[in-house]
Parts: C-alpha cells; structure tokens; sequence
C-alpha cells in the first residue's frame, strides 16, 4: 500500500491479473494518486466497506464473483464512488450493461497509460462537478429552506408542509398575501425543495417594468423587432429554462401580456418579440400577488383563464396580524441580524417594548418588522432596546405631545396611562376570558386559579364589559 497524502485521491484496482495491477498502481501513483489493490472481489467489497475509495478500477471478470455484481452494489451503498470499469471482453452489450449499473466510463484491455490517466481525469471531474452541484444544492436549501422562515405558528407549519407536497412536481404555485408577508422566501423554498433547485432562480417584479418593455424582458427580441433593438435578446423564459421563474405582482399584468403567459402555461411555447419561429421554454412558473384574483377575474379586470392556471396550487400567506406569536421570534432574529452587521451588543428587548410589538397591527408585515429593527439597532447606544426606542419608530399616539420623550412626571404618567389601556388591553381581556375558560366561567375560582382576589378579578371583568353583575351562581 502507498503513502498517502491527506489530498490524494483514493483509487482502488480490483483486478486477478498482477500486470495490470501493477501498471496501473505505478502510472497513478506518478501522478499523485493513493492506488489499493484487490485481486478477488470479495477482498475488495471488504476494502470498499472499510473505507470507501474515490474511484474504483474494477475488472468485470474475477475468480470469485462477476464485477457486475460488485459495481451494483458500490452504486447502491457507495454513490460517492465513482466506477471504472474494465475488461478484455469488450463489447457494446457489456458496456452499456455496466454503464446501466451505474459505471461513470469504460477501459477495454489492453489499455495504455495515457488511456487510463485520461479516463480517470474525466471521472475525477465528473465526481468534482457532481459534489459541487450537491453542494451548491445543500447551500440554496440551508439559505432558502424552511430554517430560513422564522415562524413555528401553525399557519406557517401548515404551509411547510404544502410546499414539501407540491416542491417536487411541475405544478403551478400561486402565493397570495399581503405586501412584506415574504413571497419570494416562499417561492424560494419551493424551488430550494425541487428537483430544479440545481438550475436558475429568476425573479421578475410585474409592478416595475413598463407593459411595453415586459413583453420582451419575458419573451426576448430579435435584432430590429424595435427601435433600439441592435442584436438578439434572450428573454427571462428563456434564461429560466430548466428551472424557475417566479412573476410577482401578476396582478399588474397587462391583458395583453396575460394572454401570452396562458400560451406559455398551456403549451410551453412562445415567440420572441419581432420574431417569425416559436421556442419552447420548460422553467416551472410561481406567480404572487396581493390582490384578489378571483375578484378581479370576476369583474373583468384579469383573464379568468389565466386565473384558474395560475391557481393550480395556491398558497394563503397570513398577514403578521394573524401571527402575532411569532412576532418575538422574528423580532430577535432579525436583531441577531442586524448586530452582526453592524457590530452592535444589543442583548435583546425590555418586556414591555417586546408586547408593544406584539400589539402594534404591522400593516407592512414581516418587511415592516424588520425595517423598524434595523434602524432600533443603528441607532441604538444601550445594552436592551426599550420603550422609548419604539416609540420614535412606531406610528404610534404620544399621549405627552411631540417630545420623543416625557419632560414632566404629569406626562411619564399619561404615557403610562397610554400603554395600560390602548397597548395592553387586548392581552389584559385575553387574560381574563382564559381564566373563565379554565374555570367554566367561576369568577371565584378564575381569581384564585390566576392567583389574585375575587374583587379585583371582577372589576377587571367590568372593565373590559366581559360581565355587568355577578349572580348569585357566581357564573356570568
């Protein structure tokens, strides 16, 4: 056995014939390979399970066993080893037979030198390729896979597992949702979890580009189809080919254009513009919009037909208002985030600077959230962002005028005041209507099972106008 370097390629010959052993041994050993030999396939399955080989150099004919018979397992239980195979039976049956069985090339005996270095270049790039691709691929799912989408509310879950089911197919995806609830992360987990996922990810926002100058960002040109037009253009179908495009805001769309996106989803086909011969495109499409299509559809406003084939597959993005549970985990991730850009040592949130973001409505959703926290995070000198951050960040009323901050103990007080009753209510109600649902409606025993007096308990309740008396049953 030779020495080997910690980058030497691991090449394992099983062959009977010594000559052949030898000379293969001593041809890669003088380019830097690390060659075991075998010379019985038993002995080198043995070897193979031991520590699996880069490449294996395998003779089809043994004493003991057929190659065949080895290279279906190596490509079974060993995809990461790449087979050469090798025989002085030469035949095109044999060969496409080992090639089935998962063989990366073929060597007929005799061979020479330059032969065998040559084929085992070609599979040592093949392998190099391959392994890259793999990961590129592991990369695009760490990135744009579910652990990139912060979010453990079940909604969310739900639609995790809707993209595991339709990622695999060719379908047609729709994703719905308000601005900032995070389409193009989705449509990015639906490609990352696709057999596409190794090709082009191309995104194309429906909203920026004028109808005129779509047609040909969608379909190409060809030289002088228009003024300015000075050679052939590729459009993004054709650039996508192979993988995805994702159209957003498909709701701007022109009819025009929408009637030649339908030909595209129907037939695969399309014509560049000013061109006479029609190109075929195979890139999977996910659409999104904020607007409702049916409705649209309805009123004559979007090609009903266009409608049903983008809605294939549709996808409800919630809005953050209907999340509010993450809003805490998206809140610290997106500070995580930040301070490793910026360098910041902000360790987190005061608590009620955490429950004025769970309160506030996000109308920007997810986007909105993480805008606020950037700039809290450049602009923030403490160790813990507090409520007076927010409020400079937040549309909020200040009940003290237009300081940023109380300049009096009147208006610390009014602030208080403030954030009692129009920040915390809805947890405070929430609070109570919990504790009547865990004691059947017993204000007695909701007071004692949250750990406060039966009085202050019920005047909450009238407070929030839950109950107006409390019969003699002690139920409401």
């Amino acid at each position: 056995m030779t020495d080997r370097t910690q980058n030497a390629v691991k090449i394992l010959i099983i062959d009977d014939e010594p000559v052949i052993c030898n000379g293969c041994r001593l041809a890669l050993a003088e380019n830097g390979h690390a060659t075991d030999v075998c010379h019985t396939g038993k002995a080198g399955l043995e070897r193979i399970n031991r520590d699996p080989p880069d490449i294996i150099l395998l003779d089809l004919k043994l004493p003991d066993m057929e190659g065949m018979e080895i290279l279906e397992k190596v490509r079974e239980e060993y995809p990461s080893s790449f087979t050469i195979v090798m025989t002085g039976y030469s035949t095109i049956e044999s060969a496409v037979e080992a090639m089935k069985l998962g063989a990366i090339d073929y060597l007929p005996k005799p061979f020479s030198n330059d032969q065998l270095l040559l084929t085992v270049e070609r599979a040592l790039e093949k392998k190099r390729l391959l392994e890259e691709n793999r990961a590129l691929r592991k990369e695009l799912v760490d990135r744009f896979g579910f652990n990139n989408i912060i979010g453990e509310n079940q909604r969310i879950l739900t639609i995790f597992r809707e993209i595991q089911k339709v990622a695999p197919t060719d379908c047609t995806v729709l994703l719905c949702g308000e601005s900032g609830t995070g389409k193009e992360l989705f449509a990015r987990a639906v490609h990352a979890h696709s057999r596409r996922s190794g090709c082009q990810f191309v995104a194309v926002d429906c909203s920026t580009i004028s109808p005129t100058l779509l047609e040909s960002e969608l379909f190409g040109h060809v030289k002088g189809a228009f003024t300015g037009a000075v050679q052939n253009k590729a459009g993004i179908f054709e650039v996508a080919d192979g993988g995805t495009l994702f159209l957003d805001d498909v709701a701007n769309l022109s009819w025009e254009i929408q009637g030649k996106l339908l030909r595209v989803l129907e037939m695969h086909e399309y014509k560049p513009v000013g061109a006479s011969t029609i190109k075929r495109t195979n890139a999977r499409i996910i659409a999104a919009t904020n607007k409702d299509l049916r409705v649209m559809a309805g009123e004559g406003q979007f090609r009903e037909d266009l409608f049903y084939r983008f809605n294939v597959f549709p996808i409800y993005l919630p809005p953050l208002r209907e999340r509010k549970d993450d809003i805490p985990r998206l809140a610290y991730h997106f500070l995580r985030h930040f301070c490793r850009k910026t360098g910041k040592r902000i360790q987190g949130f005061s608590d009620d600077a955490l429950e004025l973001l769970i309160h506030q409505d996000w109308p920007g959703n997810v986007r909105q959230l993480k805008n606020v926290i950037e700039r809290l995070v450049i602009l923030s000198e403490q160790p813990y962002l507090n409520l007076m951050d927010l409020f400079d960040h937040l549309h909020h009323t200040r009940p003290w005028g237009k300081n940023s901050i109380p300049e009096t103990y009147a208006e610390l007080k009014a602030v208080k005041k403030h954030l009692l009753e129009q920040v915390f209510s809805e947890t405070e109600k929430a609070f109570l209507l919990n504790a009547l649902k865990a004691s059947s409606g017993n204000i007695t025993h909701a007071a004692e099972r949250v750990g406060m007096q039966r009085s202050n308990f019920h005047t909450l309740i009238r407070k929030h106008h839950l109950a107006t008396s409390s019969p003699p049953s002690d139920r409401i």
